[in-house]
């Protein structure tokens, strides 16, 4: 299977250090993965292994590992949050990936139409189980609950983004509130998480979890306008799926807002109603560059990356600080 370092290690040189940090460290929570995927029900380690086998970049883990050596962790503690944070995200891809009908993660068919809707779901209620056996083996009950409530929001997120598909008036404060939760939060509780396996005091805590919530919403706006500014080979995901589903991100609705009443009667039909043509895809995509609309919410995503690394300002300069303000430039400045 893919490391994580190796996911990462074709990524622009920004990420450089943190891969090399966190090398070994990564390898063993790839390790804790494919063990504990691992079942006597044969199609729940071989629908799991397409998903996390593809590689990814593995960023959530990742992120748990940084946080717990940046405020001191020394031992292998973080290790199996680690784990639980990346098979807790895997699972919402998974439940994500049948309710959006995907068709392509991480540039692989999506795991629901090779083995069916039903058993891509269940499969992910598996990972969930196995995350919080993970996090019942570190005997932490702060890291239990910090993760519990993760996994909470992000499903309260992904309900509340259905609910508000297709609504092309969605205010800039909801669509936040939607990528806050179904998004940002997981990065916010992994990197909570680790700081929790570190021993970390409050101040160390508060300030790693507003690191990762911040680098949370900074990563999904980028994803957000590389959905169409981006290329399907490079994504892994075919591009254009957020506009093909219906999906009201930050692009469309500022694309919506300054394209104003000469392109209403467009967005009404190919968003409102859904009734779309393969060309008229390459028509939004035109439009939305065309509005600055990508240029716009890069420039969001840039301040949410400035504010993840004012958070670490309560640390000492070090290796892994440096690494992690490097991350979040780099989730700004990633193609894919």
């Amino acid at each position: 299977m893919t490391s994580a370092p190796a996911a990462l290690a074709s990524k622009p040189g920004s990420v450089d250090l943190l891969i090399d940090l966190a090398k070994a460290d990564m390898a063993g929570v790839d390790a804790l993965i494919v063990q504990r995927m691992q079942s006597p029900v044969a199609v729940i380690p071989a629908l799991a292994e397409h998903l996390i086998a593809a590689g990814g970049k593995r960023l959530r883990p990742l992120l748990t590992v940084a946080a717990d050596r940046l405020a001191g962790g020394a031992d292998d503690n973080c290790l199996k949050l680690a784990a639980a944070v990346e098979f807790i995200h895997t699972a919402t891809l998974l439940h994500d990936d049948v309710v959006d009908g995907s068709q392509l993660r991480r540039g692989k068919v999506a795991a629901h139409l090779i083995w069916g809707a039903a058993q891509s779901v269940l499969v992910g209620d598996f990972l969930f189980a196995r995350a919080f056996e993970l996090m019942v083996e570190t005997s932490s009950i702060k890291a239990l609950d910090i993760l519990a409530r993760a996994s909470r929001v992000i499903a309260e997120g992904e309900v509340l983004q259905l609910t508000r598909a297709h609504d092309l008036k969605l205010s800039q404060d909801v669509y936040l509130e939607i990528i806050a939760a179904k998004t940002a939060e997981l990065f916010a509780a992994a990197a909570e998480a680790g700081a929790v396996a570190a021993g970390a005091g409050d101040d160390a805590r508060i300030a790693l979890r507003d690191f990762g919530l911040n680098l949370g919403l900074a990563f999904q706006l980028a994803d957000d306008a590389l959905d169409y500014g981006g290329e399907t080979a490079a994504l892994g995901k075919n591009a254009g799926d957020d506009f093909r589903e219906g999906k009201a991100t930050l692009p469309l609705l500022l694309a919506i807002a300054r394209t104003g009443e000469a392109e209403a009667a467009f967005w009404e039909k190919t968003i409102g109603r859904l009734e779309q043509t393969d060309e008229d895809f390459l028509r939004a995509r035109d439009l939305i560059a065309n509005s600055g609309a990508i240029s716009a919410t890069l420039e969001l995503a840039a301040v949410y990356a400035g504010a993840a690394k004012q958070a670490l300002r309560v640390f000492p300069a070090n290796d892994w600080r440096a690494a992690l303000e490097a991350l979040a430039d780099f989730s700004v400045s990633r193609r894919s």
